[in-house]
């Protein structure tokens, strides 16, 4: 059976990410913007993870979906909730560092979530952010806008602050208006950057904090890859926060595994 690939689709309102695993090893992974179709962008990103992989369509035992769309997936042979897609799926990507994982910080585009795992990596617990972008990607993404750079740089920038501004909103229309305040004030951008990043991890550390655990707290989603974010959750939360290795494709890992796992059951 191990010689069969497995792949899962996170299914967003606005991206689509792709994973391929075989056994418990993650082969590839792809991304693409959902578009006005998401069934054809599932199958391009179908298409271009076996190209990389070097595979046929028959090598592949099971197609998993999850995410806001997964339902709308054709291609998919079964749907798993978000959840529990990404519990499955830190099994596969949390660093060799992270031990006994409680607690999953996911800041993806749309969302934030907050997952509590038992012992087994099992769902006890979680809390989702998904009624006010404050907390989420797009609030990085307005705001670096606003100071007139990209969502990829914000992480380094803030790095470089030496005196944090302070921003106090929660909402994010509130929260432009007090960014565009500093702008004028002349406040340093990367200032402004860290003022951001400490506010964000104030608002989502609340949620956290619900849950008690003494396992490992892990980050996944696109705001992993964001290292003056991460930190932010450190100072915050006053312990270690890792990195997910393909943190954006966790929840499409997930639904890999969870296919894999249910196949063999079945096989």
């Amino acid at each position: 059976m191990n010689d069969k690939y497995y792949v899962g689709f996170d299914a967003g309102s606005t991206y689509v990410k792709s994973a391929l695993i075989k056994g418990n090893e993650v082969i590839a992974t792809k991304v693409m913007a959902t578009g006005i179709d998401n069934v054809k962008t599932s199958e391009l990103l179908l298409e271009s993870l076996m190209e990389e992989a070097k595979i046929k369509r028959d090598d592949i035992a099971f197609i998993n979906a999850t995410g806001y769309s997964r339902r709308t997936l054709d291609l998919a042979d079964d749907t798993i909730s978000e959840i529990t897609a990404h519990a499955y799926g830190i099994r596969l990507t949390a660093p060799k560092e992270a031990e006994n994982i409680g607690l999953i910080i996911d800041i993806g585009g749309q969302d934030s979530k907050i997952i509590c795992l038992d012992e087994n990596y099992q769902v006890k617990n979680f809390t989702m952010n998904d009624k006010c972008a404050a907390g989420t990607g797009k609030f990085i993404e307005v705001i670096a806008q606003l100071l007139e750079t990209t969502i990829d740089k914000v992480g380094e920038l803030s790095l470089q602050s030496l005196s944090p501004c302070q921003i106090n909103s929660i909402c994010v229309v509130f929260a432009q208006t007090e960014v565009v305040s500093l702008v004028a004030q002349k406040k340093n951008r990367n200032d402004i950057l860290a003022g951001m990043h400490i506010s964000m991890a104030k608002r989502v550390s609340k949620m956290a904090r619900k849950y008690k655990t003494k396992g490992s707290i892990v980050m996944t989603g696109g705001g992993a890859l964001n290292e003056g974010l991460r930190i932010a959750f450190e100072d915050e939360l006053m312990t270690d926060v890792y990195r997910a290795n393909h943190p954006q494709f966790n929840g499409a890992i997930g639904a890999a595994l969870i296919g894999q796992i249910q196949h063999e059951k079945e096989a």
